[in-house]
């Protein structure tokens, strides 16, 4: 377990931080300025905070990823969001705090 505040370590994606990803997509390509012929979550990383931040390598094809910060609030304190994001990245580039 991650302490409050630090980022934990990097973990496989699972379909849990998938979903978390599709519900940003759109916004996200609307940031980026494109659609994405693909849109894989890799690996993310997690902060506690007044909620959890993640971050999240999501794999859009070619080589290429984009790196998203997806805030999720405490139940009933509001939405969903992308906080962040990173365009044009090579897949193989390390997720990172940002």
């Amino acid at each position: 377990m991650s302490m409050p505040g630090g980022a934990s370590g990097t973990k496989a994606a699972n379909e849990e931080i998938q979903k978390l990803c599709d519900t940003i997509r759109d916004d996200l390509e609307k940031k980026a300025g494109r659609k994405f012929t693909e849109y894989t979550a890799k690996e993310y990383k997690s902060q506690v905070v007044a909620g959890t931040n993640y971050f999240v390598k999501i794999d859009v094809g070619n080589g290429q990823s984009v790196h998203a910060r997806i805030y999720q609030p405490l139940p009933g304190q509001g939405e969903l969001s992308l906080s962040n994001y990173k365009a044009d990245l090579k897949l193989e580039e390390e997720l990172a705090y940002f």
